[in-house]
């Protein structure tokens, strides 16, 4: 009996074991170990059946206690199915709608589900501000002159050192700097592909990349992606003849905030250096974790320098200060070619700013706090959705980030749920926004990176209301 079969078959015993009160709220379950011994399985297969419940909200994790089962498990939805996009490349964004969604960025008398960045309240401005004004005295010319073109090197020595959270071992020479992680992420394009290349990304999408893709005159083959797991391994497997090169957001990404276990990101990357296909790796929620531990990188698994792993602070400190980066592998040198002909320097007052905040190490306890707000946001999110969205709604569970991906009955569109949500002062982004292809009208994804209250709270309960006034007869 394989892993694969003996993971699924345990995770949903014991999933059927807590949904029916079996194993009642609060009740601690058997430790990892445990879980080894009784079922003859391997650590990482105990762990990921930990994963697969803690990804249903059926479990929760204590540090040095282990784990127990939800007190809320009474109150989830349905996991949506995982998705099934055509298995030809090509397709085409829905421009309008992308147009009218980013047009609400910014306005404050919106509530603003629909835009995927953490609220100035969960920010540290104050402490942010203090920071820049430490860079503009640090910095020899105020901030007012260029930065190496590889980038700020104290920023680069933090990024290397916080590298060992992820399972990384990165060097400060290793990285180069970028105006953004969307800059980091389009260098890559730009240096391993060309018009009419074939790039392999997880359906659902985030829109940006794959406006970008197709902007680079790229063909974009969408693959099959679990709302727990991420994307489908055999999927991948099976389309390697037809890709030139893979992009995936292994952690958390928007908008299922899903997590590919550790020995999937090993596989994908031994697949992919196997048959020389470079793998572009976006972590910018990598931080935004809801358990006791990091998730680790593909990076991590990188032997061959084939992995290039892309990341910024947009969604975790400062979006606008647009500071990103990349550890480009064997692709440094056309990368530091890019950033020489399209910016030849990152800003040098926001990348010292970052770096002097990020070595004072307010940085971790902002990501604590942080990641503790944005959890209790999710739960309560999904109490409100539970109790006032329609008949037929389906819901994702994130283990971290700052999305959630919900899947109504078939027979509500959400373009036109938007536009209806809109007369409300309700800004929410639509399905058939993350993917080229005809797929997810009946979804939508919310950020929840709004600090709670009461007035979220009514906005879910209305935002409710209209999607059950749009049903379709």
């Amino acid at each position: 009996m394989g892993d694969n079969f003996l993971y699924t078959e345990i995770a949903g015993n014991m999933a059927r074991l807590i949904k029916t009160g079996v194993l009642k709220p609060g009740e601690r379950l058997p430790s990892v170990r445990m879980l080894c011994r009784e079922h003859h399985i391997s650590m990482n297969t105990a762990k990921r059946v930990f994963l697969e419940l803690e990804g249903q909200s059926l479990i929760k994790s204590k540090p040095q206690s282990g784990y127990f089962v939800s007190e809320l498990t009474q109150q989830r939805l349905p996991l949506p199915e995982t998705s099934q996009p055509p298995q030809a490349a090509g397709g085409k964004e829905p421009e309008e709608l992308i147009r009218k969604v980013y047009a609400t960025m910014g306005n404050k008398n919106l509530t603003l589900f629909s835009i995927g960045v953490p609220s100035d309240a969960l920010l540290p401005l104050a402490k942010l501000n203090k920071s820049m004004i430490h860079a503009t005295r640090e910095l020899q010319d105020s901030g007012t002159g260029y930065e190496p073109l590889q980038g700020n090197e104290k920023l680069r020595r933090m990024i290397a050192a916080r590298s060992l959270a992820w399972g990384g071992s990165l060097h400060e020479n290793d990285l180069v700097t970028t105006a953004s992680g969307m800059n980091a992420l389009s260098f890559c394009m730009m240096a391993l592909g060309k018009p009419g290349d074939t790039i392999a990304l997880e359906s659902p999408c985030y829109p940006g990349i794959l406006q970008l893709a197709t902007s680079l005159g790229l063909k974009v083959l969408e693959l099959p992606t679990h709302p727990v797991t991420g994307v489908e391994v055999e999927a991948l497997k099976k389309a390697i003849p037809k890709i030139n090169i893979c992009l995936l957001v292994p952690n958390f990404n928007t908008p299922l905030g899903s997590l590919m276990p550790d020995e999937h990101k090993k596989e994908v990357v031994e697949l992919l250096a196997k048959h020389r296909i470079p793998l572009i790796e976006d972590d910018i929620y990598g931080d935004l974790y809801f358990g006791d531990q990091r998730p680790k990188c593909c990076k991590s698994f990188d032997t061959s320098g084939s992995v290039l792993l892309c990341s910024s602070v947009s969604k975790t400190l400062a979006p606008g200060y647009r500071v990103g980066w990349i550890a480009p592998g064997m692709y440094k040198e056309q990368i530091l070619k890019l950033k020489l002909v399209h910016s030849i320097s990152s800003s040098s007052i926001t990348q010292e700013t970052v770096a002097s905040f990020l070595k004072s190490g307010r940085y971790e306890n902002h990501l604590r706090h942080m990641r503790k707000t944005l959890q209790t946001n999710y739960q309560h999110y999904v109490q409100a959705i539970t109790e006032y969205f329609p008949e037929g709604t389906q819901i994702s569970r994130p283990q971290g980030g700052l999305a959630l991906w919900i899947a109504l009955d078939k027979k509500i569109n959400t373009t036109l749920l938007f536009d209806r949500a809109l007369k409300q002062q309700i800004s929410i982004a639509p399905g058939r926004m993350f993917t080229l292809q005809n797929q997810f009208e009946n979804c939508m994804r919310l950020s929840i990176g709004l600090p709670w209250s009461e007035e979220i709270r009514q906005k879910l309960k209305l935002l409710g209301l209209i999607a059950a006034a749009t049903r379709q007869p």
